[in-house]
Parts: structure tokens; C-alpha cells; sequence
């Protein structure tokens, strides 16, 4: 039956849920900066009425629940673009090093040392007999191996630090996954009541966001509050059980090299995406045409040099001499013969063995010959075309890795538009919650005077 106590029922029930709705503006205030949260809302309804005689009588309101404001398709737009950020961003940073090893145009870059080693050969073929002019063959040709062996050294300490990338990002991996079945495990437990647990959700979703800008993960949540989340068809993480990956060693043509595998097994991952897919390919595709590019060089080098001067003579009458060690055809360990290095007058400049400048012409005139791409480009071209090509790919890993960055950006303000703090929105919730939890104390005031009144006021005769 409605009555005073009824309404001081009301008034209680206003101010308790206006209050909750103040502290959670407060809450939301608080976190304006913090990464990750979304803003949470009280949900309020009005509670069934009671049934009189003459009809239906309110009986004030209470809070459903707080729930934080989600909009599922743009974070999951979000987590598409970081993945693809994560992919190129890795690659631009290691195109960019790349680039900047060759070091083009400089004086002592390798087209330049390549390009005084023909100099030296045409030198000498103006004064054949000169052992000044050899001198300064085998002396560029000291510079130009030690340039080969510079840049390719530069190279594999490049792909090695990209391995060891490999297995920071397992490592990193495998903390996020065992976080987020952590939390998983925290979010069940405080959801059996009914009520969401949104700031467990929050921090399970931030980690879920970094964990998909290192690989492919998609994600399912389960009744019970839990994720699901999947790299291609296998589960990284289902409930509270997390699955760890590992990085073992295994040797590819010769270099030691880190392969991702499910721990425990010897089941290799593929589907790779994110930061990891662009590690391994920097590794396994980027850098490593870069090194066969310059074995192929050094190589034809080698065997272009040796095959013409080993038909010459040198100052003392010996032929059948190779220039380079034909041993050692890599751009690593290409090195100088034996015979030259321990005399410089076997350098061969004459076809003949009276002495003529045949074989230093010849020689020189290696510059432009056509030997290399199926006897269509000079090894000059074929080293300008390494450099062009390195740089064409550091630019399109730039311009792509800029555009998934500003799309990652546009995705995350319309996200955050939707599901982060708005300072004056709060502000202006803030005030209206303040006025209402004013009224309802007013209520309760009311109530407690008219109540006075019957219990003081009413009932004594004569007074």
C-alpha cells in the first residue's frame, strides 16, 4: 500500500543509484588518459510498480548493471590495420637500414671502389710495364674485396639481428597470451554473479590489440566471459589456457636461423602475420636477395677477372696466373690469389709474352661487357639496379607503412570516438546526475517532514 514509508523507499533508492552514476562519472573522469579504457555507463530502470485499486503506483528505479560502451566492428577494423601496420612498419625500418649500408652515391661506397678497379686496369694498359701501375691494380682491388666483404658482413649482422628479433617476439607473444588467459580466468570468476567485469574486459582488450600487431589473431568470446583467440585455424589462447609458441634453431643452406614452432611440437607455424610475418621475411626474403645479389656480383667479378688473366703474362714471363682466388667466390671471402698477392709483377697486363696491353685493355673494358641477367646488363648495371631496387623497396615499405599508420589513426579516433572519455560530455553528466541526486535527497527531506507531522502532530485530542 503507498504511503510515506513507500516514498522514502523512492528517495533512497534515487539517491543510492544517482550516487553510483556520480562515482562512475568520476571513474570515467579519472581514466580520460589511461590506454585501453572505454567509459562506462549506468544503466537505470524504473522498478515494477505496485497494483492498487485505482491503478498502477511507481516505486522509484534501480540500477541494472555498468556496462563499458563497445563498438565491436570498428575495434575489430582496428585490429585488421594493426596487423598490417605492425607487418610494414618492421619492413620499413629494415629496408631503411638496408639502404643506408650501400650508402650510395659516397666516395667510398662500392660502385665507387668498383668503378677505380677498371680505372686501375685501364692505368696500367697505358704503361704495361709499369709495377707502379700494378701496385695500384692489386691496391684497389684490396679495397673493392674489403668493400665486398664490409657490405656483406654489414648484411649478415643485419639478418642476425633480425633472428634475434624472431625470438624476442615469441617471448612477447607467448607474456601476452598467458596474460590474456589470465585475465580470462579473472573475468569468469567475477561475472558468475551476472555483472560484467569491465575493467578486466579493458585490459583484456588492450593486450589483444598488441598481440595483433605481431601476428594474425581473431577472436571468440565465450558465455562465460571468456576469449577464444585464434592464429589462422590453431588457438593461441581458449578459456583460461593459454598455448605458447617457440623459436628453435635450424640451419638453411648453411646459416643458422630461428623457425617458429607450437612448443613441444616440431609443427612449423605459416600463417604468420603482424610484425612476426614482416621479421621473417626481412629475414628470409629482404635481406637475403640483398646477399645473393652481392655473392652474384662478387662471383661473376671473379670469374670474368680470372678467365681473361689467366691467359695473360705478367713483368716475369708467368701466365696461367688467377687474378682472384678461385677458391673463395663469395662476396664474403673473396680474396686475391696467392700468386698476385705475394708478387704484384704476376699482375698480367700483355697477351703475349713480349709484352703488349692487350689483356689490361681487356680488362678494363670488362666495365661495360654485357655478362650479367643472361648477358643483357654489365656488372656495373647489375650492382646499380641492387641499390635502385633496395631503395624502390625502403620507399614503398615508407609510403605503405605511412598509410596503414594514418588508417590505424582514423580507425582509433572514430573508436575512441564511440568508446573513449569526452571531458565535457562527463562534465555535463556530472551535473545533471549532481541535480538529481540533490532532488532526491529533497525527496527524502520531504518524506522525513511528513512523517514529523503524523507522528508529532496527529492523534492528541485537546491539544
Amino acid at each position: 500500500m503507498p504511503g510515506l514509508f513507500q516514498g522514502l523507499e523512492i528517495g533512497k533508492r534515487a539517491l543510492l543509484s544517482h550516487q553510483l552514476v556520480l562515482q562512475t562519472i568520476g571513474q570515467n573522469i579519472a581514466n580520460v588518459n589511461t590506454p585501453g579504457y572505454t567509459r562506462q555507463r549506468v544503466n537505470i530502470q524504473a522498478t515494477n510498480p505496485e497494483e492498487v485499486t485505482y491503478g498502477s503506483v511507481g516505486t522509484g528505479i534501480t540500477v541494472t548493471d555498468i556496462r563499458h560502451i563497445r563498438d565491436l566492428f570498428l575495434g575489430q577494423q582496428e585490429q585488421e590495420a594493426t596487423k598490417s601496420l605492425g607487418q610494414w612498419s618492421y619492413k620499413d625500418k629494415t629496408l631503411s637500414e638496408i639502404e643506408a649500408l650501400y650508402n650510395e652515391p659516397q666516395d667510398n661506397s662500392l660502385s665507387h671502389l668498383l668503378s677505380a678497379f677498371w680505372d686501375s686496369w685501364s692505368q696500367l694498359a697505358t704503361n704495361s710495364d709499369s709495377i707502379s701501375n700494378r701496385k695500384a691494380v692489386v691496391a684497389t682491388a684490396g679495397q673493392l674485396i674489403a668493400g665486398f666483404q664490409q657490405l656483406s658482413r654489414k648484411l649478415m649482422d643485419l639478418r642476425e639481428a633480425t633472428d634475434r628479433d624472431v625470438t624476442n617476439m615469441v617471448a612477447d607473444i607467448n607474456q601476452k597470451t598467458a596474460d590474456i588467459a589470465r585475465i580470462n580466468q579473472q573475468i569468469a570468476g567475477a561475472e558468475l554473479g551476472g555483472h560484467r567485469a569491465n575493467d578486466l574486459r579493458d585490459a583484456r582488450d588492450l593486450i589483444t590489440r598488441e598481440l595483433s600487431s605481431l601476428v594474425d589473431v581473431r577472436t571468440i568470446e565465450k558465455p562465460n566471459g571468456e576469449t577464444i583467440v585464434h592464429m589462422g585455424a590453431m588457438a593461441l589462447v581458449d578459456g583460461s589456457q593459454s598455448f605458447p609458441i617457440a623459436s628453435e634453431t635450424a640451419n638453411k643452406n648453411g646459416v643458422s636461423t630461428s623457425r617458429i614452432v607450437w612448443k613441444g611440437t616440431s609443427v612449423q607455424l605459416t600463417n604468420l602475420s603482424g610484425q612476426l610475418a614482416g621479421v621473417m621475411e626481412t629475414r628470409d626474403v629482404l635481406v637475403q636477395d640483398n646477399l645473393d645479389g652481392l655473392d652474384e656480383l662478387a662471383q661473376t667479378i671473379i670469374e670474368q677477372v680470372n678467365a681473361i688473366h689467366v691467359t695473360g703474362y705478367g713483368m716475369n714471363g708467368t701466365t696461367g696466373v688467377a687474378f682472384f682466388d678461385p677458391n673463395f667466390s663469395s662476396a664474403s671471402t673473396m680474396r686475391l690469389s696467392q700468386d698476385v698477392a705475394n708478387d704484384q709483377g704476376k699482375v698480367a697486363a700483355a697477351s703475349v709474352i713480349t709484352g703488349d696491353n692487350h689483356i689490361a685493355l681487356a680488362l678494363s673494358e670488362l666495365r661495360d661487357a654485357k655478362v650479367m641477367n643472361e648477358n643483357v646488363s654489365s656488372m656495373n648495371d647489375f650492382y646499380s639496379s641492387l641499390v635502385g631496387l633496395a631503395g624502390m623497396k625502403a620507399k614503398e615499405a615508407s609510403t605503405t607503412s605511412q598509410n596503414f599508420e594514418l588508417l590505424v589513426q582514423q580507425i582509433s579516433n572514430a573508436r575512441q570516438s564511440v568508446e573513449g572519455v569526452n571531458l565535457d560530455e562527463e562534465m555535463a553528466n556530472l551535473v545533471r546526475s549532481q541535480h538529481a541526486y540533490d532532488a532526491s535527497a529533497r525527496v527524502i527531506t520531504a518524506m522525513d517532514q511528513a512523517l514529523d507531522t503524523v507522528i508529532s502532530g496527529m492523534g492528541v485530542v485537546g491539544r
